[in-house]
Formats: structure tokens, sequence, C-alpha cells
């Protein structure tokens, strides 16, 4: 093997300062999940594990590694909402994501706000400029290669309703730049900002 590789198997660790792949699947968009427990508890926390899964119907996902506070309060109610992090939400989201017991409201502890949803009981985060009502459609525990299952729940939500801030309707296009996303990078600090620098068009080859 060239020695212009740095070559390992994961299952025999990766020989570096820091595992490198958070860092090379990224930047990735932040799943800010809001929750609450059956007995009304509100949750709020990031996850760095998160994507869209499918266009009709619109589903997301995000993965749980450890059984947090979420997964609890989804399993409970079947409901979630994703908030969009943004780079003027960054501190917030930060402190949302500080390892505080179960009866600690993170909105408060945040400063944010909960305003209440139109479809899902679960309230989402009122300065945010966009928010997806979720139902949940699965949750599923990961496994191995070889079928043994790790602590780790991949938890998929249909969107049932979207909230977005008509300033980022351009034209009736959503502006992703406009909004400033902010993504998570692989190191233990890393995180990107989205801006209109980073635009390239191209569109698909036509049959």
């Amino acid at each position: 093997m060239s020695d212009d590789i740095h070559f390992y198997e994961p299952a025999k660790g990766h020989g570096l300062p820091h595992d490198p792949f958070n860092a090379i699947v990224g930047p990735r968009p932040i799943g800010w999940i809001s929750s609450q427990s059956a007995e009304g508890q509100l949750n709020l926390a990031p996850y760095s594990f998160f994507t869209a899964f499918n266009y009709v119907p619109p589903i997301i996902g995000f993965s749980s590694i450890g059984r947090k506070d979420s997964l609890n309060n989804i399993e409970q109610t079947g409901e979630f909402v994703w908030n969009l992090a943004t780079r003027s939400l960054a501190d917030a989201m930060n402190q949302s994501c500080a390892p505080v017991a179960a009866d600690i409201n993170e909105f408060e502890l945040a400063g944010l706000t909960p305003v209440a949803s139109k479809v899902v009981a679960v309230p989402r985060v009122l300065e945010t400029p966009v928010s997806f009502e979720c139902k949940v459609t699965q949750i599923i525990q990961l496994q191995r290669a070889d079928k043994e299952v790790v602590p780790t729940w991949l938890i998929l939500g249909e969107v049932v309703a979207v909230h977005i801030a008509k300033a980022l309707l351009k034209d009736g296009i959503y502006d992703t730049a406009a909004a400033e996303p902010i993504l998570r990078g692989g190191g233990p600090a890393d995180y990107f900002q989205l801006g209109p620098e980073s635009l390239f068009r191209m569109f698909r080859p036509k049959a």
C-alpha cells in the first residue's frame, strides 16, 4: 500500500489523535431536536448524526448514541420537532447539549422560547427560522455486520408540518445560505457556517 495513504481498520483503531470518521463524513447538518416526555417535561438537544432520507413523504432522522432523554421522550409520545441551528443560535445550541439531568429544561438553560407547534404536541424553538414538526415512523437499534446490536438508535420521523421564516423565501425559493445554518465538523469543537460564497450550481444530465 502506498506510503501516501493512511489505512486502518476501525475495529483495530485509527492510530490518530482524533477519529477522522466524523470529519470525513462532514460537515453535517445538526439535528436540533425538541421533545417532551409523556408527563410534559421538555427537552432540547443537538445531534450531529442527522439528515433527510425521503421526499414523499418527507422523512428525516437522527441517531442517539446511547439512550438519551430525546429517545426516551420520543418513544413515549411518538413525536419530535427538528429546529434549524443557525450561526446566531450557535451558542444557545451549544448550551442545550450540556450533560444535565432529565428534569432540566434545556429551553430555559439555553435562554430559548418554546412555542406551540401546529400539529404535534411538542413545542418548537421560537427563535429559529425553520422547524419541522415530526411524527415517528421507525426507531431502529443499529447493529454491526455480525448482527451484534450496538447501543445506538436511529429515530426516523415523517415531517407533518413545516415552519419557514418568509424572509428566507426568495421568489418562492428557499435561500439555504441566507439562513446561515451551522454544520458539525470532525474535530472536538469544529463547526462550519454555510454562506453564499459556497454556492455553485450543476444541473442533472438529461436522459
